[in-house]
């Protein structure tokens, strides 16, 4: 099964640019093209959560101690008549 995939309006200096890395690569424009959307995708499937990042940069290595993961919903005060 092949499909193909048809850009307008791109930059002819964006089009240049392609072709030249692409023949330094050794590949056609097309698979070059196929290579850079994989490898974005690859780059921005696995983003790590808020919170992973947070303790990632502020930890406890960081002396910074992480509050327990807790759940939190919204509650209705009841309101006396």
């Amino acid at each position: 099964m092949s499909t193909s995939l048809t850009v307008r309006d791109i930059d002819p200096a964006d089009t240049s640019w392609l072709r030249r890395e692409a023949r330094h690569v050794g590949v056609s424009m097309e698979e070059f093209v196929r290579r850079l959307i994989h490898e974005k995708r690859t780059k921005t499937e696995d983003w790590p959560k808020p919170s992973e990042a947070f303790a990632r940069h502020f930890g406890e290595r960081h002396g910074v101690e992480l509050p327990t993961s807790a759940r939190f919903g919204y509650r209705p005060l009841p309101l006396a008549e």
